[in-house]
């Protein structure tokens, strides 16, 4: 096992509901074109499914997807979804678990990356998706920019969001490339919350880039969203894509 830390059931079983917006069309409508016309003709591999958020859909639209998830609970959750002889998951870590036969594109979405919490588990996860990709498949992370510049000299959290139902901040060890997310999340209307948190290491595009190359990947496109925005300094996430050379 990874350094991941594991989804529990009662997380698996609200995870949805609580993520309603990353469901929406709006969100994965540009999320499945990007991935299906990377796809093309072949078989994708998701890494870290988790409850098939992404991976239903994008099966649904006709691209052959598999998937690796680390916690029984949440592909529990997907199989309520779909049927196993329609999109298969292996139980195991995105890092070293294998997966019979070849494809065109592995993609892991939702910072799941920063789940593995050592920068030898994520060079791992590089190699795992080149090991898994044809000649010239593709190999996609989505990814937030660590929020860095918002840190003021003593300061080591950030607010990410402040809603009606929701506080979240995450707080970084700048030294070990850690932060820890904490939530905030009020349940039903009686006002009381329920305090959560989860630990990532964050890693900055370059370092990715260097992971790609010792994979043997090569940086193709780099953009600031689904639809294809350009990247600046000024991106909160960026959506990279680095090919196997043919």
């Amino acid at each position: 096992m990874t350094s991941s830390e594991l989804w529990t059931r009662a997380t698996a079983d609200r995870y949805d509901a609580e993520e309603s917006e990353m469901s929406s069309a709006a969100v994965l409508g540009p999320t499945l074109a990007f991935l299906t016309e990377l796809a093309g003709d072949g078989r994708a591999l998701e890494f870290a499914i988790g409850t098939g958020r992404v991976g239903v859909p994008l099966r649904e639209r006709g691209v052959p997807v598999a998937g690796i998830e680390l916690s029984q609970h949440m592909a529990a959750v997907l199989r309520r979804k779909i049927d196993e002889d329609m999109l298969p998951v292996v139980i195991g870590d995105m890092a070293t678990t294998v997966i019979p036969g070849e494809f065109t594109l592995v993609y892991l979405v939702y910072n799941t990356i920063t789940n593995l919490l050592t920068q030898a588990e994520q060079v791992e996860c590089f190699r795992n998706a080149a090991r898994h990709l044809t000649p010239g498949g593709r190999f996609v992370i989505e990814l937030g920019v660590p929020p860095l510049r918002f840190l003021p000299p003593g300061q080591v959290a950030v607010p990410f969001d402040v809603s009606e139902r929701h506080l979240g901040f995450d707080t970084f060890d700048l030294v070990e490339q850690i932060l820890v997310s904490h939530h905030l999340t009020r349940d039903g209307e009686d006002g009381r919350y329920r305090r959560g948190n989860s630990r990532h290491r964050y890693a900055w595009p370059a370092e990715l880039d260097l992971m790609a190359r010792i994979a043997g990947l090569e940086l193709e496109r780099r953009v600031a969203d689904w639809d294809g925005a350009p990247f600046t300094q000024d991106s909160a996430k960026h959506i990279s894509v680095w090919r196997k050379p043919a």
